[in-house]
């Protein structure tokens, strides 16, 4: 039974304020390496048969529409995970 793995973001020109939290707890344990820290949500859809075209199309659909919000958000990857 193969998933379908949906990840979204928040848009790169908006604030992302758990993002600046954390990347602010990881300055504050000692690590400098990283300069900013993004979050967002990510979605495993089990399949029950192929992950063929069609339901690749419907899985972009219900991406746009319901995991989403374009106003705010940006769907980045949507992968195949047998």
């Amino acid at each position: 039974m193969p998933t379908i793995v949906v990840d979204v973001m928040p848009k790169a020109e908006l604030l992302d304020p758990q993002g600046k939290a954390v990347a602010g707890a990881l300055g504050r344990q000692g690590s400098t390496r990283f300069t900013d820290v993004r979050i967002g949500k990510r979605f495993e859809l089990a399949v029950d048969g192929p992950a063929d075209e069609a339901v690749l199309a419907e899985v972009r659909e219900i991406a746009a529409t319901l995991l989403s919000n374009d106003v705010i958000e940006d769907v980045v990857a949507i992968t195949v995970v047998d």
